[in-house]
């Protein structure tokens, strides 16, 4: 399970070093915007999805990509990310 997304974070450091082209990770890496754009959306989906009980797993799939590519985006590690959830355990 935490595989597969290790995996897509490897793929977004790696996409980042070395682009492709038409890639629509490279896209979401590169412009910013989008990337914040996509995160609300597919959390507003997500939500919405949950309310109906329809396509949960596929919403929340995508918030989890979309927000790992978002944080990459923007240099947020998550490895800082995870010590910062650490300090919060009680």
């Amino acid at each position: 399970m935490l595989n597969t997304l290790e995996g897509l974070f490897k793929l977004a450091r790696e996409r980042k070093k070395s682009p492709i082209d038409g890639s629509y990770t490279n896209k979401l890496l590169s412009d910013k915007s989008l990337s914040k754009e996509k995160v609300l959306e597919e959390i507003n989906e997500l939500v919405e999805a949950v309310e109906n009980n329809s396509n949960k797993i596929h919403e929340a799939a995508d918030v989890f990509y979309h927000l790992i590519m978002y944080l990459e985006a923007n240099n947020v590690k998550i490895e800082d990310v995870m010590e910062e959830l650490n300090k919060r355990k009680k």
